[in-house]
């Protein structure tokens, strides 16, 4: 996609972007808003936003009075059905639900729905929200914005009529209406978000196990280590850990690291060797193995750890 040139406008403050449109995306909106806000906050977001998710089947729409900034005084309308993509994450609390639309004709906006800080996104109606994710601790947030428009400020509620999460920020349904007034004005923009996913893929669950024997390198004092890694979902683990051995006075330790493509079913094997550090070379006897297996769970985007310390007896190699 070539570059072009976009200006955000956000209360009569004009910025010039030059970039393609979809790689700004949400940054760009919030980089923007921003150089309006007479305010003193951070800005932080309440938790860690998770793994975004395209929509498998959903839908969302608003429309605004004509004075109303963000909405221009029209109506739009996005679904799955019609090639819209959307995208959804909450925050590891399920405090927070964002929404992200990828219009087929172009249009791109953004929904943020939060709770008060510490709380949940449930049913019911939260009144009093402000603008996310500068909203008080004890206010829920609420923000819409794209196409080059949002608010500096903004007041408004929304009413959830059924959420349900999976693990680690999955949205496995979502029916909200949304009003959101920009600078304190009576004019709005009112609008609805429907989202309905398949259930949550199970999270990543690795398993990491140590051979209870190993050997000795008497050519160059290599100590070599193995094992088994096992997995329900294909992933490629990152195994790696310390060897320490003592010898008479001697305080040997070396770090060994390897990498294997792990699929659900048998376990799968790893072998890796340590350098000692030292000029003492790793010897014939007994170590002190300590392993530690890393994968990114492909449906979460998050990293998965699991660790072991085995006692290994070294044979002479």
């Amino acid at each position: 996609m070539s570059a072009r040139g976009n200006s955000i406008s956000a209360g009569g403050t004009s910025v010039k972007l030059t970039a393609p449109r979809r790689v700004l995306g949400r940054a760009a909106v919030v980089l923007a808003l921003a150089l309006g806000l007479a305010t003193g906050s951070t800005g932080l977001l309440p938790g860690t936003e998770a793994h975004a998710q395209p929509v498998a089947e959903g839908s969302f729409g608003f429309s605004g009075d004509a004075d109303d900034w963000v909405s221009g005084g029209q109506s739009y309308a996005y679904s799955t059905s019609s090639r819209d993509r959307l995208n959804v994450s909450a925050d590891t609390g399920n405090n927070v639900v964002s929404l992200s639309v990828d219009g087929a004709n172009g249009d791109w906006w953004y929904l943020d729905l939060a709770a008060p800080s510490g709380t949940a996104l449930a049913p019911g109606t939260y009144t009093g929200a402000t603008r996310h994710p500068f909203n008080e601790p004890t206010e829920p947030g609420l923000s819409l914005s794209g196409n080059g428009r949002g608010c500096n400020t903004l007041t408004g509620e929304f009413t959830i009529t059924a959420v349900e999460f999976g693990p680690q920020g999955y949205v496995r349904k979502l029916d909200a209406t949304f009003v959101q007034h920009c600078e304190g004005g009576s004019s709005a923009a009112r609008g609805e978000v429907h989202i309905d996913n398949p259930p949550p893929p199970a999270e990543l669950d690795l398993g990491l196990a140590v051979a209870l024997k190993g050997t000795a390198s008497a050519l160059n004092g290599k100590a070599t280590v193995h094992g088994t890694v096992s997995c329900n979902k294909p992933v490629r683990v990152d195994v790696s850990g310390d060897i320490t051995q003592v010898k008479r006075r001697d305080l040997i330790r070396g770090s060994y690291s390897t990498s294997v493509s792990c699929v659900p079913g048998a376990p799968v094997d790893w072998t890796a060797t340590a350098t000692p550090t030292g000029s003492v070379p790793f010897q014939q006897g007994d170590v002190e193995v300590e392993a530690r297996a890393t994968a990114t769970d492909p449906d979460y985007g998050k990293p998965v750890t699991v660790t072991e310390t085995t006692a290994v007896r070294l044979a002479r190699g």
